[in-house]
C-alpha cells in the first residue's frame, strides 16, 4: 500500500532491454533509502511501447515517471507527460542513448541515473511533434528525425550487432547504405516560400549531440523554443567526404553538401516514398513530414551542475 505522505515513482521499463542487475530490486532500494515509496513497476509491450503505462502511471498519482529502456522508450513516455506537471526521469538502458548523453546522465550507472532522477535539478525541455503523410494525430520526439539515408541506417541496424558492438552496429549499416540516389525535397521553413532540394536525407534536431560526442546540430538546444534542420546532399563520387568534412567543421563553411536551418516549424515533401525515424524508431516510408516545436513543455530530471550551453540555454537551474 502506498504512503500518502511520501513521493513515489512509476518506472516504465522496456523488458527486453538486458542488464547485469536486478533492476526492479535496485529502483526499489534507492527510492526506500531516498525517503520515496515502493516504485509503480510498468513494462512495456510490443502493442503498446509506453504510451499506456505512463497514462497508467499519471492516473495513479505519481510525482515523477523514470523512462527505463532505450530512445524510443524515452519518447513513448514523453509523449504522454508533455504538457503536463509530472516531471520526466531517464534510466538509460539502449544502445544509444542521446537524450541521457546531452544531458550528463550517467548511462554506465544505473544507481546514479535513479538517484538523478530522485533528487537532480529540474529543467524544461522542447518536444517536437512530427505528423507524418497528413497524419491527424502526432508522434513527438526529443532527440531528432529524420527522412532518407539516416532512418535507412536505423532499419537497416543489427540487433545482434547491436548487442555484441552497441554504436559502431550503426556504422555498419551506414557503410552499406552509402549508395543510392538523392530525392528531389521540398522544404517550407516557418510557413515561408518553400524551395526545393535534391538530398540524400533531411533531418530535424532538438539537440546535437551524438555518440562519441560529434555535434550534428551546431548551436542546438534542447530548451530553446527552436528547431534545427539539416540537409544531406553529397556530390559526386567523393561527396560523402565532403558531409563528413561539414560535420567535423560543425556546420562552418560554404559546402553545399550540408545545409543548416533553424526555426519554429518546418515541412518536408518528398515525390517518392522515403524511410523515416525519430529518436531511432523507424516509421516505415512516407513522402510528408510537418514539424512543430512545443516549447519547454516536459519537465525533466537531471544532474546537478552547470549545463553545457551547447545543450540548454538556460545553464542554471
Amino acid at each position: 500500500m502506498a504512503d500518502p505522505h511520501r513521493n513515489r515513482a512509476a518506472v516504465v521499463v522496456n523488458p527486453i532491454k538486458r542488464t547485469e542487475v536486478d533492476l526492479r530490486s535496485l529502483v526499489t532500494k534507492v527510492c526506500l533509502d531516498e525517503g520515496w515509496d515502493e516504485p509503480l513497476w510498468l513494462e512495456t509491450k510490443v502493442e503498446d511501447p509506453g504510451q499506456g503505462m505512463t497514462r497508467e502511471a499519471l492516473e495513479a498519482g505519481v510525482d515523477l515517471v523514470i523512462a527505463a529502456g532505450g530512445d524510443g522508450t524515452v519518447r513513448c513516455v514523453s509523449e504522454v507527460l508533455a504538457g503536463t506537471d509530472t516531471p520526466l526521469g531517464l534510466l538509460p538502458l539502449g544502445t544509444g542513448n542521446l537524450l541521457a548523453r546531452n544531458l550528463d546522465i550517467d548511462i554506465n550507472d544505473p544507481q546514479a541515473a535513479v538517484l538523478d532522477a530522485l533528487n537532480g535539478t529540474e529543467r524544461r525541455i522542447d518536444v517536437v511533434h512530427i505528423h507524418v503523410d497528413h497524419a491527424q494525430d502526432s508522434h513527438v520526439f526529443l532527440v531528432m528525425a529524420g527522412l532518407g539515408f539516416d532512418a535507412a541506417i536505423m532499419g537497416d541496424t543489427r540487433d545482434d550487432l547491436k548487442d555484441k558492438v552497441g554504436w559502431l552496429a550503426y556504422v555498419d549499416a551506414g557503410i552499406r547504405n552509402l549508395p543510392g540516389k538523392p530525392a528531389r525535397t521540398k522544404l517550407r521553413i516557418d510557413g515561408k516560400k518553400p524551395f526545393y532540394r535534391r538530398v540524400r536525407s533531411v533531418m530535424g534536431g532538438n539537440c546535437g549531440k551524438i555518440m562519441g560526442g560529434l555535434e550534428i546540430f551546431p548551436g542546438a538546444r534542447l530548451d530553446d523554443g527552436l528547431l534545427d534542420i539539416m540537409t544531406v546532399a553529397p556530390r559526386g563520387k567523393l561527396g560523402w567526404l565532403g558531409v563528413a568534412a561539414g560535420l567535423l567543421r560543425r556546420g562552418k563553411g560554404r559546402d553545399p553538401s550540408l545545409e543548416y536551418f533553424r526555426c519554429e516549424s518546418a515541412e518536408i515533401q518528398t515525390l517518392l516514398p522515403q524511410e523515416i525515424e525519430i529518436d531511432g524508431d523507424t516509421l516505415g516510408q512516407g513522402t510528408h513530414l510537418l514539424l512543430r516545436v512545443q516549447p519547454r513543455s516536459l519537465r525533466i530530471r537531471m544532474p546537478y551542475g552547470k549545463k553545457d550551453p551547447a545543450v540548454l540555454s538556460q545553464t542554471e537551474p
